[in-house]
């Protein structure tokens, strides 16, 4: 089973092959992917890297995460999976062809409308979400 890893704070002036090399010596076998603007073709700030194993991927945070590479610290960390319709060159419902949001009839930007039960919270901050509504109805019950 691959595993996906984030690769952040790239350089802007950054090919794929240099960022291959540098983490084909760790290993050969590694893939990596650099997420590039369309307009300029330029780096956007981050890629990806995909690795053989979980022990694989947690040796590759280990060594590489903080690693000074054209003089920026890297970030590197396990990938959150793509949400649903989220692929790349897809764009989002609510969003114009020329990627500013409509507006509706009085000027406001439009928002999504998704019921509250779809809505899943980042698994980051799910703990601290679910400790804050904890929160909330301890309050709202002495009231």
């Amino acid at each position: 089973m691959s595993i996906r890893l984030y690769v952040g704070n790239l350089p802007k002036e950054l090919e794929r092959q240099e960022l291959a090399a540098l983490f084909a010596e760790f290993d050969e076998t590694l893939t990596t992917k650099i997420i590039t603007d369309r307009k300029t073709g330029k780096c956007r700030g981050f890629g990806f890297v995909t690795v053989k194993s979980e022990e694989q991927a947690d040796q590759v945070i280990e060594k590489f995460d903080g690693f000074l590479f054209k003089e920026t610290p890297l970030k590197i960390e396990r990938a959150q999976p793509r949400e649903k319709g989220s692929e790349e060159g897809e764009e989002a419902p609510s969003t114009a062809s020329n990627g500013n949001r409509k507006k509706n009839s009085k000027g406001k930007k439009a928002t999504a409308t998704t019921e509250p039960e779809s809505v899943q919270p980042d698994p980051r901050w799910a703990q601290e979400l679910e400790k804050l509504k904890e929160l909330l109805s301890t309050q709202t019950a002495n009231s």
